[in-house]
């Protein structure tokens, strides 16, 4: 007699508990993404490797297209004209030079 009553309340514990997988699942799909952290502290006096590849948000021994292609995606995002800064600008051009090859002795005109 005690036995359907009991397969009973087991039936409903597994749905709740689906229920309850649902909605938290649904709940982490929905969540805003985590903000990025970004590297802290200022420009290096002379660019390195290193620095050019946090700026453009690569690896260090990134292919020159990767480079390009990141170096793009950054430019947009701050390009003076489209209300970007000059310095970010040069620091971002500077950060490409330096992956592909062609460092400034001068380092930033900033």
């Amino acid at each position: 007699m005690a036995a359907p009553l009991i397969a009973g309340m087991t039936v409903a514990a597994a749905a709740l508990a689906g229920r309850y997988g649902i909605q938290a699942w649904q709940a982490y799909k929905a969540r805003p993404p985590r903000p990025r952290k970004f590297f802290e502290g200022g420009f290096q006096p002379k660019m390195t490797r290193r620095e050019a590849a946090l700026v453009l948000g690569i690896r260090e021994s990134a292919a020159a297209e990767k480079v390009k292609e990141a170096h793009r995606k950054v430019m947009i995002a701050n390009h003076p004209d489209a209300g970007g800064s000059h310095y970010l600008a040069s620091k971002i051009n500077e950060a490409k030079d330096m992956m592909v090859g062609k460092p400034k002795d001068s380092g930033s005109a900033f």
